[in-house]
């Protein structure tokens, strides 16, 4: 029987297997925070004295349980039990009796789905966040080891200007930053407890929502009733940006990588256990790995549009539309964490190319050098690019590319301001608190 079933009343089997859909699949990833809700929950019911103190203490040790099943692994959803909610009002009434049916007073299943997906939303930001750091470290390192292997810098696909691998490494490590400033910004909506807000219309009774607020260890609540139900959906949609901007830097890092392992560019490889090969080209060494990463981070930056044509036409209040945000939201947040991961493991063991400028094909790729080297002559700027552009035209452009380079300004290949980029990722890693 459903929590909300009433005597001599059924439900299609029909019209529940539709309505459920994935749900219990999702609900399981939200079981830890539905008990952490409940327990706060029960601890303020006993603070405003609507459980008595024995009462409540019976259903806080009734339900730390059924958490320690759940992190053991041992917690399921029954079959005929509709959601998470459900089953763990059932199991803890089962174990404790009748104190078990007075956790649900002042409180719906629409603020309990609503407080579980933010505190479940919130941990998983930390766990981006952690594995984007991670790879950032790694960027790092790598553009501080491979700061003087110089490779070509492209605008249009065409050969454009000299660069380094220091530049291209710490470029995708600040790009990570600005992800990072998006995703806190997620984590601040998602930091607001909507617990007590009921079904959207609060209760009569005298609920203390800034005592949840505190046990739950969010920095605040959503105040207005309404709001706490319209920021359902809203916060997973705000979420999903910040996933999109991660998974758009790692996807065209992807591609880079795709590109630069071609052997019309040759730039780098990885050790053969990293790549793949073909059931009839013996010479093939593919990059699976960075080609799945560039189509699952694709398919992340699709999930705020997914979201919002799921939520765009719905008026205030809840609606069973909202169920379906899981099923969108909660795959991908797996997908990044999985791509981010595996960024690592090849990054890692990446090999890079010595002398890839001696190429004959990279001449006029230090064009701007020859000149700049006129300028510091004495030649206006306009003179000396007509003066090159005609030796170019000409193929009589002989640039000594043996020369060194001379970038210092902030940012160059001379210069790369690593340090920079490290204090500025960690201003942003400070946002997400302790």
């Amino acid at each position: 029987m459903k929590l909300w079933q009433k005597e001599n009343t059924s439900v299609s089997e029909l019209i529940e297997k539709f309505t459920v859909g994935r749900d219990k699949e999702f609900d399981l990833l939200l079981a830890e925070y539905d008990v952490q809700g409940s327990i706060a929950h029960v601890k303020m019911l006993a603070e405003v004295g609507l459980m008595t103190v024995p009462e409540s203490e019976e259903a806080i040790i009734g339900l730390n349980s059924i958490l320690a099943e759940i992190k053991n692994k041992n917690f399921k959803i029954d079959d005929d039990v509709e959601d998470i909610h459900s089953q763990v009002e059932l199991l803890l009434t089962k174990n404790i009796g009748e104190a078990g049916k007075k956790i649900h007073s002042g409180r719906s299943r629409n603020d309990q789905v609503a407080v579980d997906i933010k505190l479940f939303l919130k941990a998983e930001i930390i766990k981006i966040k952690d594995e984007v750091k991670t790879l950032f470290d790694l960027l790092i390192s790598q553009s501080e080891k491979y700061k003087d292997k110089l490779l070509p810098g492209y605008t249009h696909l065409q050969i454009a200007m000299p660069s380094s691998f220091g530049l291209w490494f710490g470029a995708y490590a600040e790009s990570f930053i600005d992800d990072l400033e998006i995703l806190v910004a997620a984590f601040i909506v998602a930091d607001k407890n909507p617990l007590g807000s009921g079904a959207g219309y609060g209760s009569s009774f005298p609920l203390n929502r800034a005592s949840t607020t505190k046990l739950l260890n969010f920095s605040t609540l959503n105040y207005n009733s309404i709001y706490a139900q319209m920021g359902r959906g809203k916060t997973e949609k705000i979420v999903s940006y910040g996933l999109s901007c991660i998974a758009s830097t790692l996807g065209k890092l992807a591609m880079d990588c795709c590109l630069y392992l071609n052997q019309n560019f040759g730039f780098i490889s990885f050790p053969a256990e990293l790549t793949t090969g073909s059931s009839i080209m013996p010479h093939k060494k593919n990059p699976d790995v960075f080609e799945l990463i560039r189509a699952k981070c694709n398919r992340v930056q699709s999930v705020p549009n997914e979201l919002t044509l799921l939520l765009n036409n719905l008026p205030s209040g809840y609606h069973r539309d909202l169920q379906l945000t899981k099923e969108i939201l909660f795959p991908a947040i797996e997908e990044l964490k999985a791509c981010l991961q595996l960024a690592v493991v090849m990054l890692k063991d990446i090999e890079i190319k010595d002398n890839i400028l001696q190429d004959e094909k990279y001449k006029y790729l230090f064009s701007v050098e020859a000149v700049n080297e006129l300028v510091n002559k004495g030649i206006t700027f306009r003179q000396a690019y007509q003066q090159v552009g005609n030796q170019i035209e000409k193929g009589e452009l002989n640039y000594d590319i043996s020369k060194q380079l001379h970038h210092t300004h902030e940012g160059c290949i001379g210069n790369l301001m690593n340090d920079k980029i490290v204090e500025e990722m960690g201003k942003v890693l400070e946002k997400f608190g302790g």
